[in-house]
């Protein structure tokens, strides 16, 4: 038996070794806000990444940290073992899978399509089966949190298909984030993640209500958000995204035309499950004042501003 200085050696190495093996060829497509910032924590944990956004600029400073640019999603899914995807909508998913040179033209026996997009469940479950005709397979990835919560690395992933590919993608996942839950088949973890989503604006809606009544009442705004955040109605979302009703942020991060795409997105669910959503519909009906008002491009928060313009005050 060796001394412990050999056998502290020796776990070291042991250590690496299996610190290298998780290391993986990744592929990204949509370097937004957010897939940015995941890209920038795959890097940093030592992964090899190669990456497609629609406006190439907005990857420059991902290149710059050593991330390989690809022409196209069809480029990225070839050079990767897997595949991540983050883009806005259904319709968005559907074109760079499907679309001229996409990621189904680009995969092989054995690769992988994460999808971390929220999407309608029905259209996630579609492009799994056409991804698995190619031999390779599909998960449904979407996470929960902001960037903020990204950033300090709290954010947690909802995977949704076959119970083997996602022991195959989780330790990756962890790189992303620490909380990563396999929920069960395709499509059901982006039915969590809408029903996650709606209650982002059915809160921020009532916590609006909240800070209206007592600045009526004669209680400075300021005042009123500083108790809230720090009571017991205070989530985690109410904590990073109340303080929205005193000064928006310079970009929205999650804005009022993408907020309103998961509603709706959350009342046909509700309507296909028979599940009344009356909170849902109500709080949509905000959003869509938002937009009526110009303020569509602004952080979901600035419900606050049209409940307060209804209420008689100026932000």
């Amino acid at each position: 038996m060796g001394s412990p200085r050999d056998q502290d050696h020796g776990a070291f190495w042991r250590i690496l070794a299996r610190k290298k093996a998780r290391m993986a060829n990744l592929g990204f497509i949509g370097l937004g806000t957010m897939g940015g910032q995941m890209v920038a924590r795959l890097l940093d944990k030592g992964h090899k990444v190669a990456g497609y956004n629609r406006t190439r600029s907005k990857a420059d400073w991902l290149i710059a940290k050593g991330m390989h640019w690809a022409d196209s999603p069809r480029a990225v899914a070839a050079a990767a073992e897997i595949t991540f995807a983050m883009v806005t909508n259904s319709a968005a998913l559907t074109a760079i899978v499907e679309g001229p040179n996409g990621v189904l033209s680009g995969l092989s026996t054995g690769k992988i399509f994460v999808d971390i997009s929220t999407v309608a469940p029905a259209v996630s479950r579609d492009i799994a089966e056409k991804i698995r005709s190619k031999g390779a397979d599909m998960l449904d990835a979407p996470v929960s949190g902001s960037v903020i919560t990204l950033q300090q690395g709290k954010l947690s992933v909802m995977v949704g298909g076959r119970a083997e590919t996602f022991s195959r993608v989780k330790p990756v996942l962890e790189d992303i984030g620490p909380k990563v839950t396999h929920v069960g088949g395709n499509g059901l973890a982006l039915a969590i993640k809408i029903a996650l989503n709606l209650q982002l604006a059915v809160q921020m809606l009532a916590f609006s209500e909240g800070v209206l009544l007592a600045e009526k009442s004669g209680i400075s705004r300021e005042t009123a958000v500083d108790v809230m955040v720090h009571s017991a109605i205070a989530s985690p979302m109410v904590q990073y995204r109340g303080p929205f009703v005193l000064e928006q942020p310079p970009e929205a991060w999650f804005d009022v035309n993408m907020m309103q795409k998961d509603m709706l997105l959350a009342m046909e669910l509700g309507r296909q499950l028979d599940v009344p959503l009356p909170t849902t519909a109500a709080s949509n009906e905000f959003l869509t004042a938002a937009r009526g008002m110009g303020m569509e491009k602004k952080d979901f928060a600035c419900v606050f501003d049209v409940l307060a313009k209804m209420s008689g005050l100026q932000k």
